[in-house]
């Protein structure tokens, strides 16, 4: 859709849906204890509101203590699928060599794996991400690459590409019954800016930039249309990662599905479940003693009686001597094992239901030193996973870099060649160092591999220039750079 127009229901129609399904996402992936409770306590459907978070009672007063407890399994599920992609920074090249070292400047300068962390892991948890590329000249002179949320843009799409995205956020100053709402919509060649006064229900109508306080700087960058900022480029400075395909609720859509929606809510709330009945038990087992009343020692009237249960010695007390009446310890058992089993089964399914292995949420292992190929094995959905995110993330990533270079030179004046860089992920399993030796020397033995590639495997990071240096270094001390004294002899 273009910018909204005035007096249009919000959020849109279309859209209501996919936000809907991101508060549930939301709620679950913040760990909130207060979120959760107000979604499914509000929850437009009544059988949702029978969950664990959504009960209200006695026991959930304001002036109790509230002793449901949350496991947040949903937060360590994004955590982990963005460690998996991103725990080692994907190679981003470029053939020319100027434009390269400007290229990793940026990338550095912008904290860029800190940028992809944290949008891969909102992206395993909201169903996708998207990435922009904009500036501030008074913040730094060069582009910047940010990340915009799910639940805060309206995407255009054609034939499955991404061909525009409206980006709005609600601003400071907003009230019940007034709404502020800023607009940046990102189309091919230029950005357009609009800012919206209206309500929770509907879009209101436009208003000047000026306006608002927040949206009032921008004036000074607009272009003589007094809304628009040219980037100099052909190319759109937004692109979208969704986080998997296809989406099972709205097949067909390029919206992405997110890791918990298997479903994996039951899941989680039978989770929490367990853990406060565990907790329960562990209350409920605290010894209490059941004291007779000739036990009690009376306080005087009106203060009632009290149980001295330091007391050693006791005078004869008013109870006939066949009654038996004594102090009487009460506890109950734990059931520590019935508890502990649960949650392993539950946290098992719900990692392979995201798509992970047990073993990458620490279930499965015996503690035991493992082989890189091991572990490969035991993460082998996990892998899998990863493999299939890392496919969605390498295209968005380098439309990107492509775009930063771009504005870099057009908006910056950087002397470089813009150019597509080449992204590629590792394999995502490193080897130990004795793994390595191991492996080079097995090579070494067959006599399949040349000093120069063995340098190159144990050095991965290193340009030719680094790997020939240690060659010949290797070359001359172990002698093997000695010359052939056959040839020498004369004709």
């Amino acid at each position: 859709m273009p910018l909204p127009k005035n007096g249009a229901a919000w959020p849109p129609p279309a859209w209501a849906a996919h936000y809907e399904a991101m508060r549930v996402d939301d709620a679950w992936y913040s760990g909130d204890r207060k979120r959760l409770a107000r979604v499914y306590t509000n929850h437009l459907r009544h059988t949702e509101r029978r969950r664990l978070w959504g009960r209200r009672s006695l026991e959930h007063r304001l002036d109790r203590r509230d002793h449901r407890l949350h496991v947040p399994l949903a937060g360590d599920i994004a955590a982990t699928s963005a460690a998996l992609l991103f725990s080692d920074m994907p190679t981003i090249a470029v053939e020319d060599a100027p434009t390269q070292a400007r290229l990793d400047q940026l990338l550095d300068e912008g904290r860029a794996q800190q940028v992809f962390l944290g949008a891969a892991e909102q992206a395993a948890a909201l169903s996708g991400v998207f990435l922009r590329v904009t500036w501030d000249r008074d913040l730094v002179p060069r582009p910047l690459l940010t990340v915009m949320q799910p639940d805060g843009a309206i995407p255009e799409w054609r034939f499955g590409l991404l061909r525009a995205v409206n980006f709005w956020r609600e601003l400071d100053g907003s009230t019940t019954s007034t709404v502020w709402r800023h607009f940046e919509r990102h189309e091919p060649g230029r950005i357009v800016h609009a800012l919206y006064e209206g309500t929770a229900e509907n879009v209101g109508r436009r208003v000047p930039l000026t306006e608002h306080p927040d949206t009032d700087d921008l004036v000074g960058s607009l272009d003589a249309d007094g809304d628009t900022i040219t980037t100099g480029i052909q190319q759109l400075t937004a692109a979208y990662v969704p986080n998997m395909l296809p989406n099972r609720l709205h097949r067909g859509s390029p919206i992405g599905r997110s890791d918990y929606a298997a479903p994996i809510y039951d899941l989680f709330d039978s989770l929490d479940e367990v853990w406060t009945s565990w907790m329960r038990d562990i209350r409920l087992a605290r010894a209490r003693l059941i004291v007779p009343d000739g036990y009690m020692r009376n306080e005087g009237a009106g203060k009632g009686a009290s149980f001295d249960d330091d007391r050693e010695v006791w005078h004869s007390l008013r109870m006939p001597p066949n009654e038996g009446a004594g102090i009487t310890l009460n506890q109950f058992d734990i059931r520590v094992e019935e508890h502990r089993s649960t949650t392993e089964a539950i946290t098992r399914e719900a990692a392979q239901s995201a798509g992970y292995s047990p073993q990458s949420f620490g279930l499965d292992g015996d503690g035991a030193p493992v082989t890189a190929t091991e572990v490969d094995a035991r993460d082998a959905r996990s892998m899998v996973t990863r493999r299939k995110k890392a496919g969605y993330w390498r295209h968005a990533v380098t439309d990107m870099c492509h775009v930063l270079l771009l504005l870099d030179a057009t908006l910056f004046g950087s002397r470089i060649t813009p150019d597509r860089p080449r992204v590629e992920f590792g394999d995502g399993v490193a080897e130990s160092a004795e793994q390595t030796a191991t492996t080079l020397d097995l090579l070494n033995r067959a006599g399949a591999v040349s000093t120069a590639t063995k340098v190159k495997i144990l050095n991965p990071t290193w340009d030719d220039t680094a790997v020939q240096a240690e060659v010949r270094a290797i070359l001359a001390e172990t002698g093997a750079a000695a010359p052939d004294p056959v040839g020498t002899f004369p004709n």
